[in-house]
Protein backbone atom coordinates (compact mmCIF):
# COMPACT_ATOMS: atom_id res chain seq x y z
CA UNK A 1 0.00 0.00 0.00
CA UNK A 2 2.42 2.46 0.92
CA UNK A 3 4.58 1.63 -2.64
CA UNK A 4 1.56 2.23 -4.67
CA UNK A 5 0.77 5.39 -2.69
CA UNK A 6 4.33 6.87 -3.24
CA UNK A 7 3.90 5.87 -7.01
CA UNK A 8 0.30 7.96 -6.83
CA UNK A 9 2.33 11.11 -5.68
CA UNK A 10 4.99 10.63 -7.92
CA UNK A 11 2.76 10.51 -10.79
CA UNK A 12 1.00 14.05 -9.29
CA UNK A 13 4.06 15.45 -9.43
CA UNK A 14 5.22 14.36 -12.29
CA UNK A 15 1.93 15.97 -14.21
CA UNK A 16 2.60 18.94 -12.34
CA UNK A 17 6.24 19.07 -13.65
CA UNK A 18 5.19 18.92 -16.83
CA UNK A 19 2.93 22.31 -17.01
CA UNK A 20 3.73 25.57 -16.54
CA UNK A 21 1.79 26.46 -13.22
CA UNK A 22 -0.16 29.24 -13.12
CA UNK A 23 0.14 29.54 -9.35
CA UNK A 24 3.99 28.93 -9.15
CA UNK A 25 3.09 25.41 -7.03
CA UNK A 26 0.78 23.13 -6.56
CA UNK A 27 -1.87 22.86 -4.03
CA UNK A 28 -3.99 19.65 -2.99
CA UNK A 29 -7.37 19.89 -4.01
CA UNK A 30 -7.99 17.52 -1.21
CA UNK A 31 -6.19 19.15 1.36
CA UNK A 32 -7.46 22.19 0.39
CA UNK A 33 -10.91 21.28 0.47
CA UNK A 34 -10.40 19.27 3.80
CA UNK A 35 -12.28 22.27 5.69
CA UNK A 36 -14.73 23.78 3.78
CA UNK A 37 -14.93 26.82 6.05
CA UNK A 38 -15.73 30.20 4.05
CA UNK A 39 -12.70 31.55 5.02
CA UNK A 40 -10.58 28.42 3.21
CA UNK A 41 -12.46 28.95 0.33
CA UNK A 42 -11.58 32.45 0.40
CA UNK A 43 -7.89 31.80 0.97
CA UNK A 44 -7.86 29.37 -1.81
CA UNK A 45 -10.04 31.88 -4.30
CA UNK A 46 -7.39 34.65 -3.35
CA UNK A 47 -4.54 31.71 -3.67
CA UNK A 48 -4.89 30.22 -6.69
CA UNK A 49 -5.00 32.02 -10.43
CA UNK A 50 -6.77 29.00 -11.83
CA UNK A 51 -9.51 29.43 -9.74
CA UNK A 52 -9.30 33.31 -10.13
CA UNK A 53 -9.43 32.58 -14.08
CA UNK A 54 -12.49 30.24 -13.92
CA UNK A 55 -14.61 32.63 -11.89
CA UNK A 56 -14.03 35.32 -14.33
CA UNK A 57 -14.25 33.45 -17.47
CA UNK A 58 -17.85 31.89 -15.56
CA UNK A 59 -18.90 35.17 -14.90
CA UNK A 60 -18.21 36.13 -18.16
CA UNK A 61 -20.02 33.19 -19.73
CA UNK A 62 -22.91 34.29 -17.43
CA UNK A 63 -23.00 37.46 -19.10
CA UNK A 64 -23.02 36.31 -22.43
CA UNK A 65 -25.72 33.49 -21.88
CA UNK A 66 -28.42 35.81 -20.33
CA UNK A 67 -27.63 38.99 -22.29
CA UNK A 68 -30.58 39.53 -24.31
CA UNK A 69 -32.08 36.21 -23.13
CA UNK A 70 -35.54 37.03 -24.36
CA UNK A 71 -34.41 39.26 -27.06
CA UNK A 72 -35.67 36.76 -29.99
CA UNK A 73 -38.65 35.59 -30.94
CA UNK A 74 -39.38 31.54 -30.15
CA UNK A 75 -38.91 30.02 -33.36
CA UNK A 76 -40.47 26.66 -34.78
CA UNK A 77 -38.31 24.24 -32.48
CA UNK A 78 -38.41 26.45 -29.13
CA UNK A 79 -42.47 27.13 -30.02
CA UNK A 80 -42.49 22.82 -29.95
CA UNK A 81 -41.09 23.15 -26.98
CA UNK A 82 -43.65 25.47 -25.18
CA UNK A 83 -46.57 23.47 -27.05
CA UNK A 84 -45.32 20.07 -25.98
CA UNK A 85 -44.69 21.07 -22.33
CA UNK A 86 -47.85 22.94 -21.52
CA UNK A 87 -49.36 19.64 -21.62
CA UNK A 88 -49.57 17.27 -18.09
CA UNK A 89 -46.26 15.49 -17.41
CA UNK A 90 -48.07 11.74 -18.44
CA UNK A 91 -49.16 13.65 -21.62
CA UNK A 92 -45.57 14.95 -22.12
CA UNK A 93 -44.61 11.35 -21.65
CA UNK A 94 -46.67 9.72 -24.32
CA UNK A 95 -45.78 13.05 -26.96
CA UNK A 96 -42.26 14.03 -26.99
CA UNK A 97 -41.23 10.39 -28.08
CA UNK A 98 -42.75 11.67 -31.36
CA UNK A 99 -41.46 14.89 -31.35
CA UNK A 100 -37.83 12.34 -31.52
CA UNK A 101 -36.98 14.25 -27.99
CA UNK A 102 -37.12 12.52 -24.59
CA UNK A 103 -39.07 13.93 -22.13
CA UNK A 104 -36.71 15.02 -19.59
CA UNK A 105 -36.35 18.61 -21.12
CA UNK A 106 -39.88 18.78 -21.27
CA UNK A 107 -40.59 17.99 -17.77
CA UNK A 108 -38.55 20.70 -16.38
CA UNK A 109 -39.90 23.33 -18.58
CA UNK A 110 -43.09 22.10 -17.41
CA UNK A 111 -42.09 23.51 -13.98
CA UNK A 112 -40.88 26.58 -15.10
CA UNK A 113 -44.01 27.32 -17.24
CA UNK A 114 -45.75 27.47 -13.78
CA UNK A 115 -43.71 30.39 -12.81
CA UNK A 116 -44.17 32.19 -15.95
CA UNK A 117 -44.73 32.17 -19.60
CA UNK A 118 -42.36 33.99 -21.87
CA UNK A 119 -39.27 33.62 -24.44
CA UNK A 120 -36.98 34.71 -20.76
CA UNK A 121 -38.48 31.83 -18.79
CA UNK A 122 -38.35 29.08 -21.37
CA UNK A 123 -34.60 29.60 -22.16
CA UNK A 124 -33.64 30.31 -18.83
CA UNK A 125 -32.45 26.71 -17.57
CA UNK A 126 -30.72 25.95 -20.90
CA UNK A 127 -29.13 29.27 -20.26
CA UNK A 128 -28.22 28.56 -16.36
CA UNK A 129 -26.70 24.54 -17.49
CA UNK A 130 -24.67 26.78 -20.50
CA UNK A 131 -23.30 28.63 -17.53
CA UNK A 132 -22.70 25.52 -15.30
CA UNK A 133 -21.20 23.46 -18.25
CA UNK A 134 -18.46 25.91 -18.28
CA UNK A 135 -16.45 24.60 -14.84
CA UNK A 136 -16.84 21.18 -16.07
CA UNK A 137 -14.95 21.63 -19.25
CA UNK A 138 -12.13 22.97 -16.46
CA UNK A 139 -12.85 19.81 -14.77
CA UNK A 140 -13.15 17.66 -18.26
CA UNK A 141 -9.74 19.08 -19.44
CA UNK A 142 -7.54 18.92 -15.62
CA UNK A 143 -9.05 15.30 -15.71
CA UNK A 144 -7.72 14.44 -19.13
CA UNK A 145 -4.03 16.24 -18.86
CA UNK A 146 -3.65 19.17 -16.47
CA UNK A 147 -5.12 22.73 -14.90
CA UNK A 148 -3.79 25.21 -17.67
CA UNK A 149 -5.74 22.27 -20.85
CA UNK A 150 -8.66 22.55 -18.17
CA UNK A 151 -8.70 26.62 -17.92
CA UNK A 152 -8.58 26.85 -21.68
CA UNK A 153 -11.23 23.85 -22.73
CA UNK A 154 -12.94 26.12 -20.06
CA UNK A 155 -12.40 29.64 -22.21
CA UNK A 156 -13.11 27.99 -25.60
CA UNK A 157 -16.85 26.94 -23.41
CA UNK A 158 -17.05 30.55 -21.98
CA UNK A 159 -17.07 32.32 -25.11
CA UNK A 160 -18.06 29.91 -28.22
CA UNK A 161 -20.74 31.34 -30.28
CA UNK A 162 -21.98 27.64 -31.08
CA UNK A 163 -22.42 26.99 -27.06
CA UNK A 164 -23.77 30.64 -26.81
CA UNK A 165 -26.43 30.03 -29.42
CA UNK A 166 -27.75 26.71 -27.60
CA UNK A 167 -27.51 28.28 -24.11
CA UNK A 168 -29.87 30.95 -25.20
CA UNK A 169 -32.30 28.39 -27.09
CA UNK A 170 -35.39 26.17 -25.24
CA UNK A 171 -34.46 23.30 -26.65
CA UNK A 172 -32.33 20.06 -24.84
CA UNK A 173 -29.28 20.64 -25.98
CA UNK A 174 -27.84 22.28 -23.47
CA UNK A 175 -29.18 19.94 -21.14
CA UNK A 176 -27.73 17.31 -22.70
CA UNK A 177 -23.98 18.99 -22.88
CA UNK A 178 -24.19 19.38 -19.60
CA UNK A 179 -25.04 15.87 -18.57
CA UNK A 180 -22.28 14.43 -20.88
CA UNK A 181 -19.92 16.93 -19.22
CA UNK A 182 -20.42 14.85 -16.15
CA UNK A 183 -20.67 11.86 -17.47
CA UNK A 184 -17.08 12.43 -19.12
CA UNK A 185 -15.45 13.45 -15.65
CA UNK A 186 -16.74 10.99 -13.85
CA UNK A 187 -15.20 8.16 -16.75
CA UNK A 188 -12.09 10.07 -16.39
CA UNK A 189 -11.82 9.51 -12.64
CA UNK A 190 -13.37 6.55 -13.34
CA UNK A 191 -10.69 4.94 -15.54
CA UNK A 192 -7.41 6.47 -13.18
CA UNK A 193 -9.14 4.61 -9.92
CA UNK A 194 -11.35 1.72 -11.17
CA UNK A 195 -13.56 2.59 -8.07
CA UNK A 196 -17.45 1.96 -7.53
CA UNK A 197 -18.19 5.58 -7.15
CA UNK A 198 -16.85 6.86 -10.55
CA UNK A 199 -18.44 4.57 -12.70
CA UNK A 200 -21.81 4.52 -10.75
CA UNK A 201 -21.95 8.30 -11.16
CA UNK A 202 -20.97 7.82 -15.07
CA UNK A 203 -24.02 5.39 -15.29
CA UNK A 204 -26.33 7.93 -14.00
CA UNK A 205 -25.17 11.28 -15.74
CA UNK A 206 -24.60 9.41 -18.68
CA UNK A 207 -28.78 7.92 -18.54
CA UNK A 208 -29.53 11.37 -17.29
CA UNK A 209 -27.87 12.92 -20.63
CA UNK A 210 -29.76 10.42 -22.96
CA UNK A 211 -32.90 11.09 -21.25
CA UNK A 212 -32.40 14.83 -22.60
CA UNK A 213 -31.19 14.38 -25.99
CA UNK A 214 -31.50 10.31 -27.78
CA UNK A 215 -28.01 11.16 -29.66
CA UNK A 216 -26.30 11.53 -26.58
CA UNK A 217 -25.66 7.73 -27.14
CA UNK A 218 -23.12 8.27 -29.86
CA UNK A 219 -20.85 10.11 -26.54
CA UNK A 220 -21.81 7.62 -24.08
CA UNK A 221 -20.88 4.26 -26.87
CA UNK A 222 -17.82 5.91 -27.35
CA UNK A 223 -16.73 6.29 -24.35
CA UNK A 224 -17.90 2.90 -23.24
CA UNK A 225 -15.59 1.43 -26.81
CA UNK A 226 -12.72 3.83 -25.63
CA UNK A 227 -12.68 1.99 -22.19
CA UNK A 228 -12.91 -1.55 -23.71
CA UNK A 229 -10.50 -0.81 -25.99
CA UNK A 230 -8.11 0.02 -23.43
CA UNK A 231 -9.06 -2.02 -20.24
CA UNK A 232 -9.21 -5.50 -22.57
CA UNK A 233 -5.34 -5.96 -23.14
CA UNK A 234 -4.94 -5.91 -19.37
CA UNK A 235 -7.61 -7.42 -18.52
CA UNK A 236 -5.67 -9.52 -15.46
CA UNK A 237 -5.00 -6.59 -13.92
CA UNK A 238 -7.94 -3.69 -14.78
CA UNK A 239 -10.53 -6.92 -14.02
CA UNK A 240 -12.14 -4.95 -11.13
CA UNK A 241 -11.94 -1.85 -13.31
CA UNK A 242 -13.81 -4.03 -16.14
CA UNK A 243 -16.03 -5.28 -13.57
CA UNK A 244 -16.74 -1.72 -12.44
CA UNK A 245 -17.72 -0.20 -16.13
CA UNK A 246 -19.77 -3.02 -16.71
CA UNK A 247 -21.73 -2.14 -13.63
CA UNK A 248 -21.80 1.92 -14.80
CA UNK A 249 -23.51 0.32 -18.60
CA UNK A 250 -25.99 -1.90 -15.86
CA UNK A 251 -27.19 1.25 -14.26
CA UNK A 252 -27.14 3.42 -17.75
CA UNK A 253 -29.58 0.33 -19.02
CA UNK A 254 -31.95 0.15 -16.11
CA UNK A 255 -32.47 3.63 -15.75
CA UNK A 256 -33.16 4.32 -19.52
CA UNK A 257 -34.60 1.14 -20.11
CA UNK A 258 -38.22 2.10 -20.78
CA UNK A 259 -36.85 4.63 -23.26
CA UNK A 260 -34.88 2.60 -24.94
CA UNK A 261 -37.80 0.55 -26.18
CA UNK A 262 -39.55 3.72 -27.15
CA UNK A 263 -36.13 4.75 -28.86
CA UNK A 264 -36.01 1.90 -30.98
CA UNK A 265 -38.97 2.28 -32.55
CA UNK A 266 -38.62 5.60 -33.07
CA UNK A 267 -35.36 5.26 -34.57
CA UNK A 268 -37.20 2.55 -36.81
CA UNK A 269 -40.02 4.66 -37.99
CA UNK A 270 -37.65 7.80 -38.23
CA UNK A 271 -35.20 5.68 -40.92
CA UNK A 272 -38.12 4.12 -43.07
CA UNK A 273 -37.62 6.86 -45.49
CA UNK A 274 -34.93 9.52 -46.41
CA UNK A 275 -34.74 12.59 -45.15
CA UNK A 276 -36.02 15.53 -46.50
CA UNK A 277 -34.14 18.06 -44.51
CA UNK A 278 -30.98 18.09 -42.88
CA UNK A 279 -27.01 17.57 -43.84
CA UNK A 280 -26.02 14.37 -45.63
CA UNK A 281 -22.67 12.25 -46.35
CA UNK A 282 -19.42 13.81 -45.62
CA UNK A 283 -20.52 17.59 -45.79
CA UNK A 284 -21.73 16.85 -41.85
CA UNK A 285 -18.38 16.57 -40.87
CA UNK A 286 -17.19 20.03 -42.11
CA UNK A 287 -20.58 21.92 -40.86
CA UNK A 288 -19.84 20.41 -37.59
CA UNK A 289 -16.57 22.08 -37.06
CA UNK A 290 -17.96 25.06 -38.73
CA UNK A 291 -20.31 25.73 -36.52
CA UNK A 292 -18.48 24.40 -33.37
CA UNK A 293 -16.54 27.05 -33.97
CA UNK A 294 -18.46 29.85 -34.36
CA UNK A 295 -20.07 30.17 -38.02
CA UNK A 296 -16.91 31.32 -39.17
CA UNK A 297 -14.46 30.14 -41.95
CA UNK A 298 -11.29 31.01 -41.45
CA UNK A 299 -12.36 30.86 -37.66
CA UNK A 300 -12.80 27.07 -37.69
CA UNK A 301 -9.06 26.65 -40.03
CA UNK A 302 -7.39 28.41 -37.08
CA UNK A 303 -9.08 26.26 -34.10
CA UNK A 304 -9.38 22.80 -36.55
CA UNK A 305 -5.51 23.49 -36.70
CA UNK A 306 -5.22 23.75 -33.14
CA UNK A 307 -7.64 20.81 -32.53
CA UNK A 308 -4.59 19.12 -34.99
CA UNK A 309 -1.62 19.90 -32.93
CA UNK A 310 -3.67 19.17 -29.90
CA UNK A 311 -3.73 15.37 -30.86
CA UNK A 312 -0.54 15.31 -32.16
CA UNK A 313 0.78 16.13 -28.64
CA UNK A 314 -1.26 14.43 -26.65
CA UNK A 315 -0.41 11.32 -28.61
CA UNK A 316 3.59 12.40 -27.64
CA UNK A 317 2.13 12.99 -24.23
CA UNK A 318 0.45 9.48 -23.63
CA UNK A 319 -0.79 7.44 -26.78
CA UNK A 320 -4.02 6.80 -25.02
CA UNK A 321 -4.86 10.24 -24.66
CA UNK A 322 -4.56 10.58 -28.28
CA UNK A 323 -6.43 7.05 -28.92
CA UNK A 324 -9.54 8.68 -26.57
CA UNK A 325 -9.99 12.20 -28.73
CA UNK A 326 -9.24 10.42 -31.91
CA UNK A 327 -11.72 7.75 -31.40
CA UNK A 328 -14.46 10.25 -29.99
CA UNK A 329 -14.39 11.87 -32.82
CA UNK A 330 -14.21 9.20 -35.91
CA UNK A 331 -16.91 7.14 -34.41
CA UNK A 332 -19.14 10.25 -34.17
CA UNK A 333 -18.29 11.37 -37.50
CA UNK A 334 -18.82 7.77 -38.78
CA UNK A 335 -22.09 7.39 -36.89
CA UNK A 336 -23.48 10.55 -38.10
CA UNK A 337 -22.43 9.54 -41.62
CA UNK A 338 -24.23 6.90 -41.66
CA UNK A 339 -27.21 8.09 -40.14
CA UNK A 340 -27.63 11.16 -42.07
CA UNK A 341 -28.98 8.95 -45.32
CA UNK A 342 -31.24 7.69 -43.17
CA UNK A 343 -32.88 10.56 -40.83
CA UNK A 344 -32.48 14.23 -40.67
CA UNK A 345 -28.74 15.30 -39.36
CA UNK A 346 -27.67 18.69 -37.74
CA UNK A 347 -24.57 19.78 -36.17
CA UNK A 348 -26.45 20.64 -33.26
CA UNK A 349 -27.12 16.89 -32.70
CA UNK A 350 -23.60 16.65 -31.87
CA UNK A 351 -23.03 19.26 -29.67
CA UNK A 352 -21.19 17.18 -27.09
CA UNK A 353 -18.33 16.90 -29.69
CA UNK A 354 -17.32 20.47 -28.54
CA UNK A 355 -15.88 18.70 -25.59
CA UNK A 356 -13.69 16.64 -27.46
CA UNK A 357 -12.21 19.81 -29.58
CA UNK A 358 -12.00 22.15 -26.27
CA UNK A 359 -9.93 19.64 -25.35
CA UNK A 360 -7.98 19.02 -28.24
CA UNK A 361 -7.65 22.89 -28.87
CA UNK A 362 -6.71 23.17 -25.13
CA UNK A 363 -4.00 20.33 -25.42
CA UNK A 364 -2.21 22.38 -28.42
CA UNK A 365 -0.43 24.72 -25.82
CA UNK A 366 2.12 21.84 -24.93
CA UNK A 367 3.39 22.68 -28.72
CA UNK A 368 3.65 26.58 -27.97
CA UNK A 369 4.57 26.22 -24.32
CA UNK A 370 7.63 23.29 -25.35
CA UNK A 371 9.41 26.62 -27.27
CA UNK A 372 8.13 29.25 -25.02
CA UNK A 373 8.11 28.28 -21.40
CA UNK A 374 6.19 30.67 -19.69
CA UNK A 375 2.60 31.18 -17.98
CA UNK A 376 1.85 33.62 -20.76
CA UNK A 377 0.85 30.67 -23.20
CA UNK A 378 -1.84 30.25 -20.84
CA UNK A 379 -3.22 33.47 -20.85
CA UNK A 380 -1.78 34.14 -24.54
CA UNK A 381 -4.42 31.29 -25.41
CA UNK A 382 -7.46 32.58 -23.56
CA UNK A 383 -6.67 36.12 -25.30
CA UNK A 384 -6.62 35.15 -28.88
CA UNK A 385 -9.96 32.65 -28.25
CA UNK A 386 -11.51 36.07 -27.40
CA UNK A 387 -9.84 37.74 -30.07
CA UNK A 388 -11.47 35.46 -32.91
CA UNK A 389 -14.75 35.13 -31.21
CA UNK A 390 -15.22 38.46 -30.99
CA UNK A 391 -16.59 39.27 -34.52
CA UNK A 392 -18.92 36.44 -34.54
CA UNK A 393 -20.36 37.37 -31.27
CA UNK A 394 -20.39 41.49 -32.40
CA UNK A 395 -22.49 40.15 -35.02
CA UNK A 396 -24.82 37.77 -32.85
CA UNK A 397 -26.06 40.37 -30.47
CA UNK A 398 -26.05 42.80 -33.31
CA UNK A 399 -29.83 41.84 -34.77
CA UNK A 400 -32.26 38.84 -34.90
CA UNK A 401 -30.38 35.56 -35.01
CA UNK A 402 -33.81 33.52 -35.05
CA UNK A 403 -37.03 34.18 -37.25
CA UNK A 404 -38.99 37.42 -35.94
CA UNK A 405 -42.52 35.39 -34.95
CA UNK A 406 -43.30 38.44 -32.46
CA UNK A 407 -42.89 41.17 -35.31
CA UNK A 408 -44.59 39.77 -37.97
CA UNK A 409 -47.59 38.34 -35.93
CA UNK A 410 -47.83 42.08 -34.37
CA UNK A 411 -48.15 42.93 -38.10
CA UNK A 412 -50.11 40.68 -39.42
CA UNK A 413 -52.44 40.95 -36.43
CA UNK A 414 -52.78 44.85 -37.63
CA UNK A 415 -53.50 43.21 -41.78
CA UNK A 416 -56.08 41.09 -40.61
CA UNK A 417 -59.81 41.88 -40.10
CA UNK A 418 -62.49 40.20 -38.89
CA UNK A 419 -63.44 37.23 -41.15
CA UNK A 420 -60.10 36.87 -42.86
CA UNK A 421 -58.15 33.64 -43.03
CA UNK A 422 -54.88 32.87 -42.30
CA UNK A 423 -53.29 29.50 -43.22
CA UNK A 424 -49.87 28.11 -41.99
CA UNK A 425 -47.50 26.65 -44.71
CA UNK A 426 -46.31 24.01 -43.95
CA UNK A 427 -49.30 23.43 -41.14
CA UNK A 428 -47.02 23.17 -38.18
CA UNK A 429 -45.82 26.95 -38.42
CA UNK A 430 -49.04 27.45 -36.45
CA UNK A 431 -47.01 26.90 -33.18
CA UNK A 432 -44.75 29.91 -33.36
CA UNK A 433 -47.40 31.97 -35.44
CA UNK A 434 -50.12 31.13 -32.56
CA UNK A 435 -48.25 31.60 -29.78
CA UNK A 436 -48.11 35.44 -30.79
CA UNK A 437 -51.06 35.83 -32.99
CA UNK A 438 -54.82 35.21 -31.50
CA UNK A 439 -57.20 34.46 -34.14
CA UNK A 440 -59.44 34.77 -31.51
CA UNK A 441 -58.64 38.30 -31.08
CA UNK A 442 -58.65 39.25 -34.44
CA UNK A 443 -62.15 37.11 -35.38
CA UNK A 444 -60.19 35.45 -38.18
CA UNK A 445 -60.22 31.80 -39.11
CA UNK A 446 -57.10 30.17 -39.01
CA UNK A 447 -55.68 26.53 -40.77
CA UNK A 448 -52.80 24.77 -41.48
CA UNK A 449 -51.47 23.48 -45.27
CA UNK A 450 -48.71 21.21 -46.42
CA UNK A 451 -49.17 20.05 -49.70
CA UNK A 452 -50.73 21.80 -52.89
CA UNK A 453 -53.78 20.34 -52.19
CA UNK A 454 -54.40 21.39 -49.14
CA UNK A 455 -54.09 25.14 -50.42
CA UNK A 456 -57.06 24.81 -53.37
CA UNK A 457 -58.95 23.03 -50.76
CA UNK A 458 -58.84 26.28 -48.75
CA UNK A 459 -59.16 28.56 -51.78
CA UNK A 460 -62.04 27.05 -53.04
CA UNK A 461 -63.79 28.16 -49.65
CA UNK A 462 -62.28 31.57 -50.03
CA UNK A 463 -65.35 33.29 -51.19
CA UNK A 464 -65.07 37.57 -50.64
CA UNK A 465 -62.50 36.43 -47.40
CA UNK A 466 -58.89 37.43 -48.09
CA UNK A 467 -56.24 34.50 -47.50
CA UNK A 468 -52.96 35.04 -45.71
CA UNK A 469 -50.76 32.72 -46.43
CA UNK A 470 -47.82 32.50 -43.52
CA UNK A 471 -44.78 30.60 -45.32
CA UNK A 472 -41.40 29.57 -44.44
CA UNK A 473 -38.39 28.14 -45.60
CA UNK A 474 -39.35 24.55 -43.91
CA UNK A 475 -42.21 24.17 -46.79
CA UNK A 476 -38.98 22.57 -49.04
CA UNK A 477 -38.77 19.62 -46.47
CA UNK A 478 -42.42 19.02 -45.85
CA UNK A 479 -43.23 18.82 -49.24
CA UNK A 480 -40.21 18.39 -51.26
CA UNK A 481 -41.83 17.85 -54.54
CA UNK A 482 -42.39 21.58 -54.13
CA UNK A 483 -46.01 20.97 -55.83
CA UNK A 484 -46.88 23.47 -52.57
CA UNK A 485 -44.66 26.43 -53.39
CA UNK A 486 -45.64 26.20 -57.43
CA UNK A 487 -49.01 26.65 -55.96
CA UNK A 488 -48.63 29.64 -54.60
CA UNK A 489 -46.38 31.05 -56.94
CA UNK A 490 -49.38 30.75 -59.11
CA UNK A 491 -52.47 31.49 -56.78
CA UNK A 492 -50.99 34.25 -54.90
CA UNK A 493 -48.71 37.24 -53.84
CA UNK A 494 -46.10 38.24 -51.99
CA UNK A 495 -47.64 40.90 -49.30
CA UNK A 496 -44.55 41.12 -47.16
CA UNK A 497 -41.60 39.72 -45.63
CA UNK A 498 -39.91 39.47 -41.98
CA UNK A 499 -36.46 37.43 -41.44
CA UNK A 500 -37.50 33.92 -42.50
CA UNK A 501 -41.27 34.40 -42.78
CA UNK A 502 -43.33 35.51 -45.50
CA UNK A 503 -46.96 36.34 -46.11
CA UNK A 504 -47.98 36.14 -49.26
CA UNK A 505 -52.20 36.85 -49.98
CA UNK A 506 -54.87 35.91 -52.36
CA UNK A 507 -56.05 39.04 -53.35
Amino acid sequence: MAKKKEGREAGKKQDVAGECDLDGGYVSPIKTFRDLSIENIKSLISASRYFQTLIVLTIIGFFLRFYNLGYNSLWLDEATTYSTSVKSIVEIWQVSPGEFSPPLFFWVEHIMLMVGNNEFILRFIPALLGVLTIPLFYVIGKEFLDRNTGIIAAAVCAISPFLIYYSQEARAYSMMLFFVALATIFFLKAMKSGSFTPWALFGVFSALAFWSHFYAIVMIAALILFALIELAPRIRTELNNLKMLILGVVIFAVMCFPLILVTLQLLIARTASAPTYGIQGLEIIWETFSQISGFNDIVTFVLVALFVVGIIQAFRIDKNKGIFLVLLTILTFVVSYILSFKMPLVPRYLIFLSIVFSIGIAVSYRAVYSLWNTKAVVYGFIVVLFLISSPVLAGYYSGYSKDDWRGFSEALQQKTVPGDVVVSVPGYNDQPLDYYYSSAKGNTQEYGATTSQDLEKIYAQKGNRTIYFVVTGDIRAADPDGDALAWLQNNTRLAGQDTGIYLFTSS
